[in-house]
This record gives structure tokens, sequence and C-alpha cells, in this order.
């Protein structure tokens, strides 16, 4: 479903505003056809250059990918820093990734993208930010790195994240010993994640109302109606045409979302293009799911369910609910829907378990806590000689049972 110019020029200035640029002129120019040397036609980049010299601006941002001579050209017809939408986001990561991950990921992609691009000629204009340097200016160490160094750097950065990833499989692997079920939060930016973490959890992560809040998936652990406990995650945003070279750079995210046990789709249903960022979503995960060293399953749509956010501004959940299509209306920001969605995911886990009754030796403690600790005790019996438990187990964990000393 094609997004509304309009809405594309709102996310755009969203986008830049939410790294301090300040916006003092927009406008969107249709293109009847991409000029490989400029992208846009003449009359067109006459009528910016003309804004630029109105408003005595710096920088431009266009919001499409262009191609490094295109970048190069436009830079020099209008006497200005140019950046693409790539460049922009990838300012955005730079700036919000706080984990040693996270930070090395950006670096990783900001590389890249820097190698076919020349930087050198940014040279002469005064510098606005930091950052990772698109936005920067004279002074900041990428302007006067070489291509070779550039690879020199991505070797050592991929080396880098290969030592991290290692260690979070191994905190992954701790986590499936507790085991407690993953419900990971996905969405495009914007949609609420956050707000919702946070009302589930108790927790304090960082909400706003802006694109790309938060960037670092983090974890939280909630207790379900039934006094069954999960991990709650939250993941970074998606966003439509998201860079290639931030593909690799969502892989710690997307692996959490691959080992959830339920995801949820989180949708701000309130957005006039909800349904479109919802394809996007879908998308990326789809393409996840493709190949055979995929790192989500085909199935992921099975475990997925719809949570439509922000229905306080369009006259609370009972709106909402009518024509949600299969869809949970919340309002994260109330506290709306939050009960009926703690009951669905409750309801959720308990469908994937099977309920078995044992009988244990009382002279067995280890056996009989292990069941405590890792399964929803439903009865017990006490008789001479012999215990009698019925328990609620996931899979994984009633074939645990069986390999137990």
């Amino acid at each position: 479903m094609p997004r509304a110019a309009e809405a594309r020029l709102a996310e755009a200035v969203g986008l830049a505003a939410s790294i301090g640029v300040t916006i003092v002129h927009s406008a969107i120019h249709p293109l009847r056809q991409r000029r490989p040397s400029t992208l846009l036609g003449e009359g067109q980049v006459a009528m910016v250059r003309q804004a630029l010299e109105e408003q005595e601006a710096k920088l431009v941002v266009v919001d499409a990918a262009l191609t490094p001579v295109q970048q190069r050209n436009l830079e020099r017809e209008w006497g200005a820093k140019v950046i693409d939408r790539t460049g922009l986001i990838l300012e955005i990561f730079g700036e919000r990734a706080r984990t040693r991950e996270g930070s090395l990921q950006v670096e990783l992609a900001h590389l890249e993208y820097q190698r076919t691009r020349l930087v050198r000629s940014w040279t002469h204009l005064e510098r606005q930010r930091g950052g990772f340097g698109f936005l920067g200016g004279p002074g900041e160490s990428q302007i006067e790195i070489d291509r070779r160094l550039i690879g020199e750097r991505i070797v050592k950065i991929k080396r880098e994240l290969e030592q991290v990833r290692r260690t979070r499989g191994l905190h992954r692997k701790a986590r499936e010993r507790v085991p407690y079920p993953v419900i990971a939060l996905v969405g495009y930016t914007n949609a609420g994640k956050s707000t919702l973490f946070n009302a589930l959890t108790g927790a304090a992560v960082y909400a706003q109302d802006q694109l790309f809040a938060t960037l670092d998936p983090t974890m939280r652990q909630i207790t379900l109606p039934s006094g069954r406990n999960a991990i709650l995650s939250d993941t970074v945003g998606f966003i439509s045409e998201l860079p290639t070279q931030l593909i690799e750079a969502f892989r710690a995210t997307l692996e959490e979302v691959a080992a959830a046990d339920i995801i949820l789709h989180v949708r701000d249903v309130a957005h006039p293009d909800s349904i479109a960022q919802r394809n996007d979503v879908s998308g990326v995960l789809d393409e996840m799911a493709e190949g055979p060293d995929a790192p989500l399953d085909a199935g992921w749509r099975a475990r997925t369910i719809e949570v439509l956010n922000k229905a306080d501004l369009l006259g609370g959940v009972e709106a909402i609910a009518a024509r949600a299509e299969g869809g949970l209306a919340v309002s994260a920001l109330e506290g709306e829907g939050l009960d009926e969605l703690r009951a669905v995911l409750d309801q959720r886990l308990s469908a994937s378990m099977t309920t078995e009754r044992f009988d244990i030796e009382p002279t067995d403690g280890a056996r009989l806590a292990w069941l405590y600790r890792h399964g929803e005790v439903l009865e017990r019996e006490d008789e001479e000689g012999v215990i009698h438990v019925t328990v609620r187990l996931s899979p994984a964990d009633r074939a645990r049972y069986d390999q137990l000393a």
C-alpha cells in the first residue's frame, strides 16, 4: 500500500527533528523520472537552491536513497551539505545506540556506507553536531580516513561483533535454563512499544513521542494473571526503506524476535499510514524467514498478536475493538486494554503447554523442586510413600524432566 506524499514528508521531518535538526523549509517534489546525475529535475534543483538562499540553510535532507554521484552533484549545485534517507537514519542510530553491540553495529553500517561516499567534499562546511560524521565537519577523523583504513576498521568491528554475539548467545542459553517464555515487542518506530513495555513491566525505559526513541533491546520480567513469569523484550522500531547497511545492525533485535514464544506486533492505530506500516514490519519479518539459514521460522505469524495501540486518540478501546479485525485494542498511555492483553498472553502461553501427572518419592526433593521451579503445579496430593503432582509444562521442559538424573 503506497504512502501519501504528505505522510512521507511528515516522517522525514520527524526523523530530522528527532536529532535536533531545525527544519526551516520542507517541500514535496514529484518525480516524472529519476535523473542519474541529480535525481531531481533542473527546475526542482533551482527551486531548492532558491529556498536555501532565502533561508540561509546549510543542510539539505533528501528523503530518498542518493547515489554517491547524485549526492556530490547536489552539494555542488546547492553549496550545502546533502544527506539522504540512509545517512539520516544512520546518524540517528549513531546517536541513540547505547550498548556495546549496538554501537559496533551502527559504526559498521556507517563505515560501509561511508566508503562509497566522497566524504572529502564535505570539508568546506562548518561543524554542526557530533554523531557518526554525516552531519559533522572539519576536524572529524572520518574525513581523513581513506578506504584502506575504513576496510581495516570494518574487519576489526566484525571480529568484535562475533565475540559480542557469542557472549549474548551464552546469556540466551542461561535464560533457557531458567526458563521463562519470551514475549517480543515489534512494530514501526513510534508505535508506542516502549510505552507499552513500561506499562506492562513497571520499568522506566526511555519513551518519547519521537522516531527511534530507543534502539537497543531491553528485557524485563513480567508476571501474568496465572502467576506465570515471562520475559518481555522491547526492540528497535522498524521503518520503511530500511537502509541495507542496517539490516545486519538489526541482528541483535531480530535474534530476540526469532527466539520469542510470542511476538506482539504493536501498531499505531491512529496513524493515517497504519496499514502501510504494518506491511513494512511484516515484510521485514517475512525476509527474515526466507532461506535455509533464516533466523526466523516460517510460521512466525501463528505466534503473533497484533496490538492496536493509541486507541485513546480514536475514542478509546471500545471504539477500536468494534473494528479491530483480530487485533487487540489498547492504550498503553492510559492503561486501557492491558488486563485483556495480559489475559490473552497467559492463554496463548498455556495453549502450548502440556498437563501431566507425576508420582514422586518423598525423598526425591530435587525432582519435586524442579517441577515447582519450571512448571505450573495445578494439584498436589501427598500419600505415604508417594507424592502425586499435576503439572503444566512446556514441551521443552517436559523433555528436560525425562533427562533428570
